[in-house]
């Protein structure tokens, strides 16, 4: 029976499957059992060692959640009002475009550092990046206390640091379900921690234009996301870096080194059918909510519409996703979603190039939802499947190579974007469809890769290889 002392958050509950940080715990320690365990546990010298999950994961769960939450809102703190934000700082539009490619490039120069901290462990990896949301934050606030002068170079700075605080926080929640979670639940709970990242930019595309009334109110929403961003960074210096037992049997398991890893992942034919629509797919997810309300204004759309089109996008994608990420964690059909989602978004894509010339806001809207159910819907997906497939291979690995190509590929559209606006003399002028030609193209050519998977008697390649690891064990 549990001691007394032991009903704290900290308190486990029965566990069947998970990974997991090494247990630190010696052979003498003595082990509590929870409820109902007996079918999970393992014989650890003289002590039978139970698997189990902890009440103090939820705690993590809802810190990670909302650092992801506000880092991807402070990055979209000025693409919902780009000419407020060019008229506040003295700058042009494509200067405004840069605060947000340079967010995403700092995001994907922090590869390699993202991955050894994971390997480290997720306290220090939590822990630099809620310090970095917390210091970039304030930064950002010292360049837009006023328009007097130009500070922009300081809000530049900013950007970089919350870029690379977002590598830390955006790679972590694999790892986390990994260390915290059972098989039954790791899909929906890397869905809800890394589906936060777009309900952040959600809130921002919404909120922010709320907040304009004139330029000068830049200064006030930067003031804000740095309060609110202080409010939850500051826990994520308390997550604790793994429970005090293991939740399965996986987790005795000596996990794969880095490079190791990085050869499982390279040598996967599987691995690149998936990875390379993913950075593509999310390069214009990235893309598009940037950009969306220079690609609808020349035709006469407001910022705000705009806006709430951007927070569509992805508050619609988010709900979908939150219906099926329970049914197919339980269904296990991983790359059937894959494909359904990397054909729909194709299609959308395609039709947003029409879309925004008809000038109607609904079919604008519904095209723009149907882009973030497709889009959004995959994600916990993808980050699951390349873990599954590239098993032995550390969750950190393939989270945070699949994070950094798209963000590297969104990076890139930005640019692309803005340097494939229309003249001024155009029809309507400074428009972007041929940028959204571009996207069409390249989304379409994404969609044979995927439904490449398991065919040419590759069927035993698609294999769920850490499911059934633990299942044979």
């Amino acid at each position: 029976m549990a001691s007394a002392s032991q009903n704290s958050v900290f308190e486990a509950a029965p566990a069947a499957e998970s990974t997991g940080d090494r247990d630190k715990k010696s052979p003498d320690s003595p082990t509590v059992f929870a409820p109902d365990d007996s079918t999970s546990s393992v014989r650890r010298g003289s002590i039978e060692q139970p698997y189990r999950t902890y009440k103090i994961r939820w705690f993590g769960l809802v810190v990670l959640t909302l650092l992801n939450v506000m880092v991807s809102w402070s990055w979209l703190t000025f693409a919902p009002v780009t000419s407020s934000t060019a008229k506040f700082y003295g700058v042009d539009e494509t200067m405004v475009n840069w605060l947000s490619s340079i967010f995403v490039f700092a995001n994907f120069a922090m590869t390699f550092v993202t991955i050894k901290l994971l390997d480290w462990g997720l306290r220090p990896t939590l822990i630099s990046g809620s310090a970095l949301l917390l210091i970039g934050n304030w930064v950002r606030y010292a360049g837009s206390y006023s328009s007097d002068g130009n500070k922009v170079t300081v809000v530049a700075v900013a950007q970089a640091l919350l870029g690379m605080s977002q590598s830390l926080v955006l790679s972590a929640p694999t790892r986390f379900s990994e260390t915290w979670f059972t098989s039954k639940g790791r899909v929906t709970a890397t869905a809800v921690m890394s589906l936060a990242n777009p309900t952040g930019a959600a809130i921002g595309s919404i909120v922010v234009p709320l907040w304009t009334n004139e330029p000068s109110d830049i200064s006030s929403v930067v003031l804000y996301v740095a309060i609110i961003s202080s409010a939850v960074a500051t826990p994520g210096f308390f997550i604790p870096a793994a429970p005090p037992t293991p939740p399965s049997s996986i987790h005795d398991i000596e996990r794969t080194k880095i490079l190791p890893s990085l050869r499982a992942l390279v040598r996967s034919l599987e691995c690149y059918l998936i990875i390379i629509p993913f950075w593509v797919y999310t390069g214009l997810f990235v893309a598009t909510t940037s950009l969306i309300n220079q690609i609808v204004t020349p035709y006469g759309f407001t910022d705000t519409e705009g806006g709430i089109g951007g927070g569509l996008l992805i508050v619609v994608g988010l709900i979908f996703s939150a219906i099926t990420a329970p049914i197919i964690d339980r269904t296990k059909k991983f790359v059937l979603v894959i494909k359904c989602g990397v054909v729909i978004g194709g299609l959308c894509y395609l039709a947003l190039v029409w879309v925004p010339s008809t000038k109607e806001i609904g079919v604008l809207y519904a095209v723009l939802c149907c882009i973030g159910i497709s889009s959004l819907a995959i994600v916990p997906v993808v980050l699951e499947v390349l873990t599954e497939f590239s098993y032995p291979a550390g969750a950190e690995i393939t989270s945070t190579t699949a994070w950094a190509g798209g963000q590297l590929f969104g990076g890139c559209f930005i640019i692309l974007g803005n340097s494939m606006k229309a003249a001024e003399t155009a029809d309507p002028p400074r428009n972007m469809k041929d940028f959204t030609i571009f996207q069409a193209v390249l989304a379409m050519a994404m969609i044979p890769l995927p439904l490449l998977l398991g065919l040419f008697g590759r069927s035993e390649h698609v294999a769920l290889k850490r499911t059934n690891t633990h299942q044979n064990m």
